[in-house]
């Protein structure tokens, strides 16, 4: 079993270590297309889509094991959950304008993905997040 030292007592954190903790977990549903995307805001990148709420527990307990574990193996510092004062404050929703044609594209390529316009967004986002934090 693979674990990360990554705190200044010199404790090994194991993957079951961070399973246990309270990480927030957001439920988005398509309400274009059905299903759902999760994601989970302290672990950038970790999501997930499922198409009933049946599938969604395992489904996401799934992406965020796996998340953990490519987190580990690349000695990624794992952040623990976030206080609830401190994400209260954002709604999760925005508007942005763009182009005719970037709005078609993207729904081109959701549709060949086989999810929403929404989810594909929420992916695009979460990855480039994911890489501009990691070159901060």
């Amino acid at each position: 079993m693979k674990a990360m030292n990554n705190n200044p007592y010199n404790t090994i954190k194991t993957i079951e270590y961070y399973m246990a903790l309270p990480y927030r977990m957001e439920i988005i549903p398509d309400q274009e297309e059905g299903g759902y995307t999760v994601r989970f805001p302290d672990l950038p990148g970790c999501l997930t889509c499922c198409d009933s709420l049946e599938d969604l527990t395992a489904s996401a307990n799934d992406a965020k094991k796996a998340w953990f574990e490519a987190a580990i193996d690349e000695g990624i510092a794992i952040a623990e959950p976030d206080d609830e004062e401190s994400i209260t404050k954002y709604s999760g929703q925005f508007k942005i304008r763009i182009p005719k044609s970037l709005h078609r594209s993207l729904s081109v390529h959701a549709k060949k993905e086989g999810i929403s316009m929404n989810q594909y967004c929420n992916y695009l986002l979460s990855m480039n997040d994911v890489k501009h934090t990691a070159n901060i």
